[in-house]
C-alpha cells in the first residue's frame, strides 16, 4: 500500500523497503506488544515498553506489575545482577510450542513445557448423560483440550478429575450424583489422595498410557532419530527449533507413558491386595494439599478453555484402535502436538493496583535466549 500511496515518493525507504523488511518489522512489534491497563484501569490496551521489551526469558517468577497511580510498568529484578550483566525476566508459564510460535525461540529445560491433548466423552457413550452431569458439577466440560506436563505427575487436577469421570462405572456415577456423600465425592475428584475406586484408577491410567502411546506413533521419527539428526546435520536456526520442539513433545509423551504404566501397576497391586480405599474426611488436611500438578487450583474445578468436540472417543477405542491417517493427532492442521497458543488473560483484580506480568498475556521478545 505504501508503495502506491500518493505520498509514497516522500518516504525515505520507498525504493529499499522489501516484503522481508515488512515481515521483520511486523514480527518485531507483534512479539513485543504487551497488554497493559488503560489510565482508568477499566480495560486493557496494547503497548510497547522500551527496554523491558528487550529482556530475555529465564526460569523464575513473574516480578513485573503495572502501577496505575504512576501509569508505569514496574519490574523487580529476579536476582542480584552485576554491572554489565544481562538482565532476564520470566515471561510466564509458557510451553515451548508457545515460545516458538509467539517469541521465536526454544527454551531448553523448560519446567512448564507440556503437550496438548484433546479428550472428550463420546455422545454415543451409554453413560454420556450421567458423565456429563458429574463433569458439569465439577466445572469441567465434556470435551476439552488438556495438557500432559513435563513434570511428575504428568497430569493436572483438572485432567485427573476428567479421567476419573471418563472411566466411571454406572454405579460410581450414581454415587457421585445421588449418593449419600455425593457433594464430597465431587469435591475430591481432582485430588489424587482419594481414588474413586482401585478399578477406576487402573482404568484411567491404562487409558492415559494407551492414548499417549498412540500419539507417539503419529510421529514419523523417534527421539533417537531427532537427537542424531541434530548432532549430524548443519541446520538453520528455524530447523533446529522445529526438531527440538517435536523432540521435546516426544519426551513428554514418553514420560507420560512410563508414569501412567507405573501408576497402573501400583493401583493394580492395590486392587489385588484388597487394600482399603482412602475415605474423605472433612477434617483431613490432605484435601487441601492436592498432590497433582496445578495444585493451586481449587479442587472444585473451574471451566477450561478451548472446548472442542473433535476429541470425543470411547475408552475402548483409544486402547484398542490402530493409528489411522487421521488417528489421534492433536489437531488436523498442526505440525506438532500443541503448537496452537492457549489463551492467556490478564489478571485484573480491582483491589490490587498491580496487574500480572504483561509477558504472561501477550507475545514477547523474539530475541534468542543466550546460553
Amino acid at each position: 500500500i505504501s508503495q502506491t500511496h500518493p505520498n509514497a515518493s516522500k518516504l525515505p525507504l520507498k525504493d529499499s523497503f522489501t516484503y522481508d523488511d515488512y515481515r521483520w518489522a511486523v514480527s518485531s512489534v507483534m512479539t513485543r506488544q504487551n497488554q497493559i491497563p488503560t489510565e482508568d484501569g477499566s480495560r486493557v490496551t496494547l503497548a510497547l515498553i522500551p527496554l523491558w521489551d528487550m529482556c530475555n526469558h529465564t526460569n523464575g517468577l513473574i516480578t513485573t506489575g503495572y502501577n496505575l497511580e504512576d501509569d508505569r510498568c514496574e519490574c523487580v529484578a529476579l536476582q542480584d545482577f552485576k554491572a554489565g550483566e544481562q538482565i532476564y525476566i520470566f515471561y510466564g508459564t509458557r510451553s515451548n510450542a508457545e515460545f516458538v510460535i509467539h517469541s521465536g525461540f526454544f527454551f531448553d529445560n523448560n519446567s512448564h513445557d507440556r503437550v496438548k491433548i484433546k479428550l472428550g466423552v463420546s455422545k454415543s457413550d451409554r453413560l454420556y448423560a450421567m458423565k456429563a452431569e458429574v463433569l458439569a458439577r465439577a466445572g469441567i466440560p465434556t470435551s476439552s483440550v488438556f495438557a500432559l506436563h513435563s513434570t511428575e505427575p504428568p497430569i493436572s487436577a483438572q485432567l485427573l478429575a476428567f479421567l476419573r469421570v471418563f472411566c466411571m462405572s454406572e454405579e460410581e456415577l450414581k454415587e457421585h450424583l445421588i449418593g449419600e456423600h455425593a457433594i464430597d465425592k465431587i469435591f475430591t475428584l481432582g485430588n489424587s489422595e482419594f481414588p474413586v475406586s482401585w478399578d477406576n484408577e487402573v482404568k484411567l491410567w491404562t487409558f492415559l498410557e494407551a492414548r499417549a502411546s498412540l500419539l507417539l506413533k503419529t510421529y514419523k521419527t523417534t527421539v533417537e532419530d531427532d537427537k542424531s539428526f541434530l548432532e549430524t546435520h548443519d541446520l538453520t536456526s528455524h530447523a533446529i527449533m522445529a526438531i527440538k520442539l517435536r523432540l521435546g513433545e516426544k519426551e513428554i509423551l514418553e514420560k507420560a507413558v512410563k508414569s501412567a504404566a507405573a501408576s497402573r501397576e501400583y493401583y493394580t497391586k492395590q486392587m489385588a491386595d484388597g487394600a482399603p480405599l482412602p475415605k474423605y474426611e472433612e477434617s483431613n488436611i490432605a484435601l487441601l494439599e492436592n498432590t497433582v500438578a496445578d495444585s493451586r487450583l481449587p479442587i472444585l474445578l473451574r471451566n477450561l478453555e478451548d472446548v472442542e468436540e473433535q476429541g470425543d472417543l470411547k475408552i475402548d477405542e483409544a486402547i484398542d484402535a490402530e493409528v489411522t491417517e487421521n488417528g489421534f493427532v492433536n489437531g488436523e492442521n498442526s505440525l506438532f502436538n500443541g503448537t496452537k497458543s492457549e489463551s492467556e488473560n490478564l489478571n485484573k483484580e480491582k483491589s490490587n493496583r498491580e496487574t500480572e506480568d504483561a509477558k504472561e498475556s501477550s507475545s514477547e521478545s523474539t530475541d534468542e535466549v543466550k546460553e
